[in-house]
């Protein structure tokens, strides 16, 4: 596990505001599966999955990742190849093989307009759309280069509004209410820090 912890901090320390993005990834991640009722083992490769699932931003030129506004059409094609990187990446190493769905379905959309490959539903691996769900709320609630963190309540509805076209709307269902029943405190203490 150190050396998931050293890749996850590997990727963070070239992207000055995805700092403690994976760990609260994989806290919020966690407590979401959890309320799904899956068992122990799938639980750890969620958490691993977490862990990795932005590895594949080790191959994005840093001057990309550092952009201080939105990105061109050319950066935006070499940002969205990070799935795919990673997945790579984790295939190599047998024994976090199990993890490359989540690495690599990650930015699927429910609706089948996400990326790398454009599937939808639930062809989508479990694991990525939890990840999907969790992923974007971290996104929108830590400050980026280009914009400030919303409240969570905001993103909340936010994705409560992506339900069924962007996100799996039964994953956004249970994120909602694990949110509103104070079950994802552990991650908002570390997002906290992450925020301006």
């Amino acid at each position: 596990m150190s050396t998931l912890v050293a890749l996850s901090q590997a990727i963070e320390a070239r992207d000055p505001h995805s700092s403690g993005h994976a760990a609260r990834v994989g806290v919020t991640a966690e407590v979401v599966a959890a309320r799904l009722g899956w068992d122990e083992a799938d639980i750890d490769v969620l958490r691993i999955g977490a862990a990795l699932h932005d590895i594949g931003k080790l191959a994005v030129p840093e001057r990309i990742l550092r952009k201080p506004g939105p990105l061109d059409e050319a950066e935006l094609a070499d940002m969205r190849r990070h799935p795919e990187e990673g997945a790579r990446m984790v295939a190599r190493h047998r024994s976090i093989q199990l993890v490359v769905p989540a690495v690599l379905y990650h930015h699927e959309r429910w609706d089948g307009t996400g990326y790398p490959l454009g599937i939808e539903g639930e062809a989508i691996p479990a694991e990525a759309r939890v990840l999907a769900v969790v992923d974007a709320f971290d996104a929108m609630t830590t400050d980026r280069s280009y914009r400030r963190a919303l409240p969570e309540a905001a993103a909340v509805a936010e994705l409560e509004r992506c339900a069924g076209t962007q996100l799996d709307p039964e994953i956004v269902r249970v994120f909602a209410e694990a949110w509103r029943a104070g079950s994802l405190a552990d991650a908002t203490v570390g997002r906290e820090r992450a925020v301006g």
